[in-house]
């Protein structure tokens, strides 16, 4: 096979705990992977040479929390949180309405244009949650469209009740007919554990159901205020709670004595002027933590990584390295994947060359398009 050698790297952030970041690096890729990682004064010869001119190179983002399969704007209801009013979670239902009107074709292509928009910011793997359709039909053709654009999709039917719905009703068709429909086309089941939303013993239920129809769990927990999410998140076992916005003592305990990462959302926050979850505290107690964008029309409408990566810098306490380890080796284990999010023998070649020469340009220059170029199972984009 051919391989390919990337050397001049000013500085290789690795993902690897044993060697995080290594100054004067080179790659090879061969096959789709990494096959060698370190100085560049030792790596073998190659096929083929890219030189990175002293600039950067990260791993792949990987963004574990995402809504893209939708139809509709919201703009509406930003300005309106921008003049002051409450976020609360309701223009949901707003999307749903005109989720159900979209044919499957403009849902496709929006959804297609926000994974490319999401590639071009380095982002190389993505999971994407129903939630916009709730209905049996439209939540599956949603999940349909998803498994399209890649293997992290996630049944989210869960989301709200829709209007004019008795709760225990819809309940009963998530966990019964709409899960039968969708778990075909889903590795995940999530719920939106939240005040108005579905309660804890709601949600237990649902991803109870969705655990028996061998689909991993992960909750959307604790955003809009303190409740149940978090420990029931870490009490079944699921791969992440995200969010974590508003935490006890008690939640901080549960997610550093699990395996379930806390997956932090500082876009939702930014859209909605809300409080930003305190990643120093969960960080500083020993709980793995991921970034990730949030990407939906409503409450979080960037597909940019960098972005997030800055924010979680600026406004939650992290540290650059932190922050990028987030984005990347986090999101990767809030998808329970060891495959991506890291750069060493046997990852994939999922990699970012930054037009900067450190990651932590990420956060110093905010909002500045810093990726140079895209490697994707070991091909240039």
């Amino acid at each position: 096979m051919t391989t390919t050698v990337i050397d001049g790297i000013g500085l290789l952030y690795t993902g690897d705990p044993e060697r995080e970041e290594v100054a004067g690096a080179a790659l090879v890729l061969e096959d789709g992977l990494v096959a060698w990682a370190g100085p560049a004064g030792r790596a073998p010869a190659a096929d083929r040479r890219v030189d990175a001119g002293g600039r950067a190179v990260i791993p792949g983002f990987v963004d574990s929390h995402a809504h893209l399969v939708f139809a509709g704007d919201r703009t509406a209801e930003f300005r309106a949180r921008m003049s002051g009013e409450r976020y609360t979670g309701g223009g949901i239902r707003t999307t749903v309405e005109a989720t159900r009107a979209a044919g499957d074709a403009e849902l496709a292509t929006r959804a297609a244009a926000l994974v490319a928009e999401m590639l071009a910011q380095g982002t190389t793997t993505v999971e994407i949650k129903s939630g916009y359709g709730l209905s049996v039909e439209d939540e599956r053709r949603s999940l349909e469209i998803a498994t399209s654009l890649t293997d992290e999709t996630t049944f989210l039917g869960a989301h709200v009740v829709p209007a004019g719905v008795d709760a225990d009703d819809y309940v009963r068709l998530v966990t019964g007919d709409m899960l039968a429909a969708c778990a075909p086309y889903a590795k995940w089941v999530d719920v939106f554990c939240e005040r108005g939303a579905f309660d804890g013993e709601q949600s237990a239920e649902i991803l109870r159901a969705g655990l028996k129809a061998g689909l991993q769990a992960r909750v959307h927990a604790n955003q809009l205020g303190e409740g149940p999410g978090v420990r029931l998140a870490c009490e079944l076992g699921a791969a992440s709670a995200d969010h974590c916005t508003h935490l006890s003592a008690a939640d901080v305990d549960a997610l550093a004595a699990s395996e379930t990462v806390a997956t932090l959302l500082p876009g939702a926050e930014f859209s909605t002027r809300s409080p930003y979850p305190d990643a120093r505290r969960l960080i500083d107690a020993g709980v793995t933590v991921a970034l990730a964008t949030d990407c939906n029309p409503g409450s979080s409408f960037t597909s940019s990584m960098p972005f997030c990566v800055a924010l979680a810098v600026r406004e939650m306490g992290m540290t650059p390295l932190e922050a990028v380890r987030a984005a990347t080796v986090g999101g990767a284990r809030a998808l329970r994947r060891t495959d991506v999010g890291w750069l060493g023998p046997g990852a994939r070649a999922d990699l970012v060359i930054l037009d900067a020469p450190s990651y932590v340009h990420l956060a110093y220059r905010p909002g500045v398009p810093l990726v140079h170029q895209v490697f994707q199972d070991g091909l240039l984009l």
